[in-house]
């Protein structure tokens, strides 16, 4: 029997999500399927429900759906609580199982594509507050960072954010966000600057130390103008389209049956679709 799997959002139009899963299908000769379906807020529950009658194994869920499917759930592993959304459904005895793999890709992106990024410093600079964030702190906090600095335009959302997950984060004010390059191990920016058609981040790395990892979780462009600094001061730069494709290895595997590769194929084939649209 084919295994069915989707993502599932509002709008749902913009989703890589079936590129991805397609291609790994196909890699590994799978009788499996995964499509894109657009579902309002108020129609999700239902949908959900309905999910495994049709054949359905599980789902990626995007957004505005992400902290509405955690509610849904029946059960949710530590990541989706701590983040407090799910992207990532399961269904087994007629029960909803949510997880959260947005952490996991952060930290797969990084491990791949700067080894050892984490040995250094327990210190990191992460900017913004958003959703993004949530899973980027949880990722780095499960990795014993004790020392990161959150830079929010919003000083509020980041003194909620960091409420939220106790000890080993300082909120900074956003305009004095500089002054704490110095010394960081890690620079993450969660925010939507830089990314095509919005404004830049205006961060200056001139402090940054020379092992410094700084990374980027917009990947349209692949390189953002923080990126770009980066890179012409020598520094390690990780761009954010590995994320997207890592955080996808679990769901894969869980509905699948088989741990699931990002390699350079995957990741062209993304870039050219990027590209096209």
């Amino acid at each position: 029997m084919t295994a069915r799997a989707c993502v599932i959002g509002w709008p749902i139009g913009h989703s890589r999500s079936p590129l991805i899963h397609g291609h790994w299908l196909g890699r590994h000769e799978i009788d499996g399927s995964y499509t894109k379906h657009e579902v309002t807020p108020e129609d999700l529950e239902e949908f959900l429900t309905k999910m495994p009658e049709q054949g359905f194994v599980g789902a990626n869920v995007t957004v505005p759906h992400k902290e509405q499917a955690l509610a849904l759930a029946d059960h949710a592993d530590e990541a989706a609580r701590a983040i407090g959304a799910a992207n990532t459904l399961w269904f087994e005895d007629g029960k909803i199982h949510a997880s959260n793999t947005d952490a996991y890709g952060f930290l797969r992106n990084l491990d791949q594509e700067a080894p050892g990024w984490d040995q250094s410093s327990g210190s990191a600079l992460v900017l913004g507050a958003g959703g993004a964030a949530r899973a980027v702190l949880f990722g780095l906090l499960t990795r014993g960072f004790d020392d990161i600095r959150l830079a929010n335009r919003t000083r509020e959302r980041a003194d909620e954010l960091a409420s939220h997950f106790g000890g080993g984060i300082a909120v900074v004010d956003w305009e004095a966000r500089n002054d704490h390059v110095e010394g960081c191990a890690l620079i993450v920016n969660t925010t939507s600057l830089g990314m095509t058609g919005a404004p830049p981040l205006d961060l200056d790395l001139a402090n940054a130390g020379s092992c410094t990892v700084v990374t980027d979780l917009v990947y349209v462009p692949l390189e953002t103008p923080l990126l770009a600094q980066a890179r012409a001061r020598g520094l390690r730069v990780v761009d954010g389209l590995g994320m997207l494709l890592h955080q996808a290895e679990p769901g894969f595997e869980r509905w699948f049956g088989v741990r699931p590769e990002v390699t350079d194929d995957l990741r062209q084939l993304i870039i050219d679709d990027l590209s096209e649209t």
